[in-house]
């Protein structure tokens, strides 16, 4: 009986050609912007403690009763696939004696988990880009993680689709005081809200300032801004990181309903939206996390960080051009495979890239050859193994001559202008 060939979990993906191209792009110019700020390469394990998420997204929050991948291990233990990197990140902050090097500016990418309904860009299994800095309570630190992420997106070639939005939050003073009047205010339209906010009044009211129920978003435009309840510190800070952005050149747009709906979000909040996705248009998020620290079971730490899909950013981008491999290796007979497997290690160690043709007659080989795009072909029969030369063809002007085979390499080197 043929074996049923499972098929991928309805959510992942496998990511090959023109994909993978986009995707690999994004990567790259992440860790080329990264290093041009000094941000250090940090890697945490994939999954975590279950008290590590649930503490620090909130338990109530739907990330964690309703999206996260949990599971118990053989001991018992309660463990979750990470749904985002941040709390991966100070849990490692507190545990790992990173605070030895605070100010931590630390960079990771990699896969997360959330159990949620796939959609366009949107996946179970997805992949972000993370930037983070703990133990920096400075309004600097904030314009620097800003400027690295508008970089990114200029580098990408995405940035003039995409606009900055910012808003505070205001110290904890602040923000207690605004969230006591977005309870009185939408305590005085509970009839009208929506049985999601309803919910939320109660448990999370910040939150019904993002609500995409269409008569929640009527209710709140009318609701207090955190403007009327910043303390003046809180004022003082916020002017600091938009002065500093207006520095650095990095436009933004001020949106008084920007929120955080956890209590350990403070100051900065932002998200970098694009019109190109249609509802899903925040393509970069993030804020100051200054109490994330503290609900770990850890001291006082201020930090700030943002994290992208790397699927969404992948989408935005113009398909990359992938360097045309440089020399195709063509043996005639098995007597030449041995030969030309030794050309082609050299090559390869001569920061040469090649390729070799073992398939079909010699026609089908040079056709195999032009569709990689080489420059070159070395081809090596018989005649060419008796007289200890290869022969070397131009594949722009079509002209070939031998050349001696222990010369090959040095030739082509010279040829291509390879270190």
């Amino acid at each position: 009986m043929k074996i049923k060939t499972p098929q991928p979990i309805r959510g992942t993906q496998d990511i090959f050609g023109d994909e993978a191209l986009r995707f690999n792009h994004v990567l790259a110019v992440f860790d080329h912007v990264r290093k041009l700020y000094g941000f250090k390469r940090a890697e945490i394990p994939v999954f975590e403690s279950t008290a590590v998420f649930a503490r620090s997204l909130g338990e109530t929050t739907d990330v964690v009763s309703k999206e996260m991948y949990s599971f118990e291990d053989r001991s018992g233990e309660p463990l979750t696939l990470r749904p985002e990197f941040t709390a991966g990140l100070c849990r490692a902050y507190l545990t790992s004696g990173w605070q030895q090097y605070a100010p931590c500016k630390i960079a990771t990418h990699g896969p997360v988990f959330r159990y949620e309904r796939p959609q366009k860009g949107r996946y179970r299994q997805f992949h972000q880009i993370d930037a983070e800095v703990l133990g920096a309570a400075e309004p600097e630190a904030d314009v620097e993680l800003l400027c690295l992420a508008d970089q990114l997106l200029q580098e990408l070639g995405i940035k003039e689709h995409v606009t900055l939005h910012l808003n505070t939050l205001g110290d904890s003073e602040s923000r207690e005081a605004w969230r006591a009047a977005l309870v009185e205010y939408f305590q005085a339209h509970f009839d009208q809200l929506s049985d999601e906010s309803r919910e939320r009044l109660t448990r999370n009211p910040l939150r019904i300032l993002d609500s995409k129920d269409p008569n929640d978003k009527i209710i709140a435009e009318k609701a207090p801004i955190i403007d009327d309840y910043l303390t003046e510190e809180a004022a003082s800070f916020f002017k600091s990181v938009t002065a500093g952005l207006d520095a650095a050149g990095v436009a933004w747009t001020r949106d008084p309903r920007l929120v955080r709906g956890l209590d350990y979000y403070r100051h900065t909040a932002f998200e970098f939206i694009t019109d190109q996705l249609g509802a899903q248009g925040t393509v970069l998020a993030g804020g100051r996390y200054d109490g994330l620290s503290e609900a770990l079971g850890g001291n006082l730490t201020p930090a700030i960080g943002w994290a992208a899909g790397i699927e969404r950013l992948a989408m935005l981008i113009d398909l990359p051009v992938e360097a045309a491999m440089e020399v195709a290796v063509i043996p005639l007979g098995d007597e030449a495979k041995l030969s030309a497997l030794s050309i082609l290690s050299a090559l390869r160690h001569a920061n040469i890239s090649a390729e070799m043709t073992w398939r079909g007659n010699m026609k089908r080989r040079m056709q195999k050859a032009n569709s990689w795009g080489v420059r070159y072909a070395i081809i090596l029969g018989e005649e060419e193994l008796a007289n200890k030369v290869v022969t070397i063809r131009s594949m722009v002007t079509g002209e070939q001559e031998a050349i001696p085979l222990d010369q090959i390499v040095d030739r082509l080197v010279v040829e291509l202008g390879n270190k």
